[in-house]
């Protein structure tokens, strides 16, 4: 029954490299206690042909530079964990990227728009509105004021900190 669980060992999706290392050494040892010994070679490469489609990449670069016949198994798991590790970091850094705010273009596209959502445009196109007649209130009173006060006339400055007077320069008092 050992040998049956041993020849059938796969890593699931949802299960880490750790739990998966733990069931595999228990197996092993059992076998072991039991009379039945592997080779390291061959337990390296049952390890490597265990993992899911998604490790291919890593299981590939293994075979390709380190020596299987006499790579440790305590190697090979923190090669594995450490690309684990990798994985679960890049997978989290998508996972933040994905993460968007996307804005109801119109009521008519949508129609489960709520009363909360129906305010804040309101408050918002009318805090536009003011801004936009604030703008224009100002621009009015500048040009009038000017014009009352003559924009050709050029104001004398004396500063007086230094007492310096600035008549080469053009100031405007408003």
């Amino acid at each position: 029954m050992l040998v049956y669980q041993y020849e059938f060992l796969m890593m699931h999706d949802d299960e880490s490299i750790s739990e998966m290392f733990t069931h595999f050494t228990t197996i092993i040892n059992s076998l072991k206690n039991l009379g039945k010994c592997y080779p390291n070679q061959e337990l390296v490469r049952k390890i490597l042909r265990c993992l899911p489609k998604s490790w291919t990449p890593k299981v590939t670069a293994i075979e390709e530079v380190k020596d299987l016949r006499t790579l440790p198994l305590a190697q090979l798991f923190g090669s594995l964990m450490t690309h684990e590790t990798a994985m679960m970091n890049h997978e989290s850094e998508e996972t933040k990227k994905k993460k968007t705010a996307a804005f109801r273009a119109s009521k008519e596209e949508n129609e489960d728009v709520s009363d909360e959502d129906e305010e804040m445009t309101l408050i918002t196109k009318k805090f536009k509105k003011f801004l936009s007649n604030k703008r224009q209130q100002g621009k009015r009173y500048f040009k009038k004021h000017l014009q009352k006060e003559g924009s050709s006339k050029k104001e004398e400055v004396i500063f007086y900190e230094c007492n310096y007077n600035g008549s080469n320069f053009i100031a405007m008092v408003v």
